[in-house]
């Protein structure tokens, strides 16, 4: 079976500095692959260069049928189907502040995929419904904890349709006990078959939703396997260092 998700040799430079060092990532449909490792290690880079947020400097990159090689940016129409192809959720949520919650799922259905108004409609309160936010709707970010508003994001990502859901950090800026909520709806949403590429500090998270674990380390991939081998068989002394330090 063909892939989902094709990185080859994949390689980004800032200045003098570079962050990634010919990465590969093979990744199937509904697979969940957890990037972890330390800070500025590429992982944010990696998940960043999966929809174009940065222009990758070599190798080559392909999600479902969009490939797109390293060196220039894509033009605009390729662009648009690979931002819906792969939904984007920000650590910090990036929701219209002037908008309801109803309003920030409502836009891209409406305005990007062009559904008639009562499809969209209909999109946007399934869900946020899905989320667990149905009561929620008229509510505007400012009125919403930190929790339920990266739950409008991820409803707001899925309302794109996409292949793939790319995720940054998703749980670091809540408090502790706002984050269960979070994980419960990506748990489900794993459950349900969905393709995701996680970036997290939260060791939690990596071990409750995804297949699949890599260790990044300067640039590279150092470890990969199972969440149950690497959190509790780690082959390389950098990863038990890393393990041991976020486990306090």
């Amino acid at each position: 079976m063909t892939p989902l998700i094709e990185v080859r040799g994949l390689e980004k430079k800032f200045g003098l500095m570079t962050v990634l060092r010919g990465v590969d990532l093979v990744q199937s449909s509904g697979e969940c692959v957890a990037l972890i490792g330390p800070s500025g290690c590429g992982k944010s880079t990696l998940l960043r260069c999966l929809n174009q947020l940065e222009i990758p400097d070599a190798g080559s990159l392909r999600i479902g049928d969009i490939p797109f090689p390293a060196g220039r940016p894509l033009d605009r129409p390729t662009l648009r189907r690979l931002r819906q192809a792969a939904g984007m959720v920000f650590q910090q949520f990036h929701l219209f502040p002037h908008r309801t919650a109803f309003e920030n799922v409502l836009e891209g259905p409406l305005h990007v995929l062009r559904q008639s108004r009562s499809q969209a409609e209909k999109t946007a309160r399934d869900l946020l419904a899905k989320v667990g936010l149905a009561a929620r709707m008229d509510h505007r970010p400012s009125q919403l904890s930190g929790g339920q508003q990266q739950r409008v994001a991820i409803a707001r990502a899925l309302a794109m349709e996409p292949q793939v859901l790319l995720l940054d950090e998703p749980t670091s800026a809540l408090d502790p006990e706002l984050r269960d909520e979070v994980r419960e709806v990506l748990q489900q949403l794993g459950d349900e078959g969905m393709t995701m590429v996680l970036v997290t500090h939260d060791m939690n998270l990596a071990r409750r939703i995804a297949d699949r674990v890599l260790f990044l380390d300067s640039g590279k991939v150092s470890e990969s396997g199972p969440p149950s081998q690497l959190f509790e068989h780690p082959q390389t002394d950098r990863a038990r260092e890393f393990l041991r330090r976020v486990r306090g």
